[in-house]
Formats: structure tokens, C-alpha cells, sequence
């Protein structure tokens, strides 16, 4: 297994590695387009577009028409991807994505950057909390959260040729290093970072980090505690779920999300149907985002280590006591 986190962070922000991916896929693939609004800055793809200026579409502030534009491409057998902020590469232009692209059977690769907590000091207004509800709504689509640089590089590629409405939700600043850069990643399977008996804790993308925080110190209290990876937030990984469901009984979902829609709702709607077992959710509940630094917004929302920690010696006790 490539898994390597040891607490340190990745050698440059994920900003660089979305910018070389993106000019990587282009570089192999002559039919890709890129379509930007207004951030081409934001994530390294200015001097990519001056470069290349038949590749590149600065769509300014619009990020309706961006995205009318980008099905327009793929009803001619262009490969666009678009890139915005991730609020207005989801909620703002929602319509568009659901009806020219998703209902017209027009597919296209939308990139959201800094999803939840992740927008810091752009506040509120720029922080998304509800973009995973939105794009699983759309019948077909994949939706994905990239949990460091690694998986980003190894799952944009995968994503480019799908059919339909895809969409990838990733922060433009610091992660923390998870896999090794050879570790090979499929788009629907999740990813099995520590096994465990007592307890399943999943996660993505920046929880991921928190998970494994919170499994270590319960293994410490004598807890066998199994993480995983579900990055793949439609399609699911339902076999994989299942199977730590009926081993453990018992299971924590953190996200960087509202608790509405995400990850726990899928998750907890699979296992409804086939495995139904006591769920607790760390994500963020019934609150609309604020400015401030990453670790003051993960306390004030309640995406921490201590509240996965808390969910799981909850679960744990009222396994006891039955």
C-alpha cells in the first residue's frame, strides 16, 4: 500500500499541481479546451493560457455563459474544462450545468477550488458547503473530492473522457501528503488507508488528514479503528462501505460539507437500503460560511479531530451498553 501521510504537508500548494495536470491532459489531448472564470491567476494557468491562446477561453465573471459556452464545445466533440471558484463553478450556474450539459447530454469537466473551509479569508459569500448536494442531484454525474496532489493528478485524466456532468471539488492551497505519487486511484473505488475491527471512520479531502489524526489517538485508548478514503462521492463505492459497515457496526463520516447532501447523506442512503447500522456525521450543520484562517473556520464549523473523536467514543459506548 503507497499510503505515506506522516503529518507533513505537500512540497508546493495544489495550485501548481492542478495547473500542471490541466497543461499535461491539454498537452495529450488535442480536443481539450479550457475555460476560466476570471481566476486564471488563481491556480497557475495564466502564462499556460498566454501560451496558448487557440486552448484557452477567459470567460470573465460570467460563469453561466462559461459554462453555455463549454456545452456549446462538447455538442462539437470538445473536451472542455472549466474552472471557477467552487460556489460559482456549482450554485451560481447550476442551471446551465443541469440542463445544457446534463440533461443535453453534453459532457463536461467543471473544477471547483477551494470547497469549503478552504476559501479562508474570501468568506462566506466564496465558500462552498453545498456543491457535492448539487452535482449528485444530476442524474449521470461523477463528483470527486481530491484528498492531496497525488489523487488529483491520477483522477483528472480518468475524469476528462467521462460522459456527462463531472466535477472535482479541490482546495488551491496547502494539503497534506496522503499517497505516494505512483499510488494508481480509480474514479468509484475508495481507497482503504487503515484497517480496522471496531469502528469506520471515512473521509475526503481535507478530513482525510483529521481521520487518521483521530484513528491513531483511539488506537492508542485501545480502539481498532479503519479509515477510508471515499473520494468518489458519486458513483459510490457501496461494496467497499458495506463490507466495513457489517465488519465494524459502527461508522463516522467526516466532511468538509454541509451535512445536507455530502458525503454522510450518500452514504448514509446506501446503507439504509442494504446495511443499516448507527451513523455520526462531522460535518458542518445548519451554518452558512465566515471569514477567517483554515484552523479558526475547521474549529468554528466543527471539522475537527475532537469531533470525529467525540462521534466515534459515542458510537463506541452505545455499542457497550447494548
Amino acid at each position: 500500500m503507497s499510503i505515506i501521510y506522516d503529518g507533513s504537508p505537500e512540497p508546493r500548494p495544489m495550485k501548481a499541481t492542478i495547473s500542471r495536470t490541466i497543461a499535461a491532459v491539454a498537452e495529450n489531448d488535442p480536443k481539450i479546451l479550457y475555460l476560466d472564470a476570471d481566476l486564471m491567476s488563481c491556480i497557475g494557468m495564466a502564462d499556460w493560457a498566454k501560451e496558448h491562446p487557440d486552448r484557452a477561453i477567459a470567460c470573465g465573471i460570467a460563469e453561466a455563459n462559461m459554462v453555455g459556452i463549454a456545452a456549446g464545445l462538447s455538442s462539437m466533440g470538445w473536451k472542455p474544462i472549466v474552472h471557477s471558484f467552487g460556489v460559482f463553478a456549482s450554485r451560481r450556474c447550476f442551471d446551465q450545468v443541469f440542463l445544457s450539459c446534463g440533461y443535453a447530454k453534453n459532457s463536461i469537466l467543471i473544477i471547483g477550488t477551494d470547497p469549503g473551509v478552504t476559501a479562508e479569508y474570501n468568506g462566506g459569500t466564496h465558500m462552498p458547503l453545498e456543491d457535492l448536494a448539487l452535482m449528485r442531484a444530476i442524474p449521470g454525474s461523477t463528483v470527486v473530492e481530491a484528498s492531496d496532489a497525488s489523487m488529483f493528478s491520477a483522477v483528472l485524466p480518468q475524469l476528462k473522457d467521462r460522459e456527462g456532468v463531472n466535477y472535482i471539488r479541490v482546495g488551491r492551497k496547502m494539503y497534506a501528503r496522503i499517497y505516494s505519487e505512483d499510488h494508481p486511484f480509480t474514479v468509484g473505488k475508495g481507497e482503504v488507508l487503515r484497517d480496522g475491527c471496531d469502528l469506520t471512520i471515512v473521509a475526503s479531502g481535507i478530513m482525510l488528514e483529521k481521520a487518521l489524526s483521530a484513528a491513531a489517538i483511539l488506537a492508542e485508548r485501545g480502539v481498532s479503528a479503519a479509515v477510508l478514503d471515499l473520494f468518489t462521492v458519486k458513483p459510490l463505492d457501496t461494496e467497499l462501505i458495506e463490507r466495513y459497515a457489517a465488519r465494524t457496526g459502527r461508522m463516522v463520516v467526516a466532511e468538509n460539507h454541509n451535512k445536507v447532501g455530502g458525503l454522510f447523506s450518500a452514504i448514509s442512503a446506501a446503507l439504509a437500503e442494504t446495511c443499516p447500522i448507527p451513523l455520526r456525521a462531522v460535518a458542518v450543520e445548519e451554518r452558512f460560511g465566515e471569514v477567517g484562517s483554515r484552523d479558526y473556520l475547521t474549529h468554528a464549523l466543527g471539522l475537527t479531530t475532537e469531533r470525529i473523536l467525540e462521534a466515534a467514543e459515542a458510537l463506541l459506548l452505545n455499542k457497550r451498553n447494548q
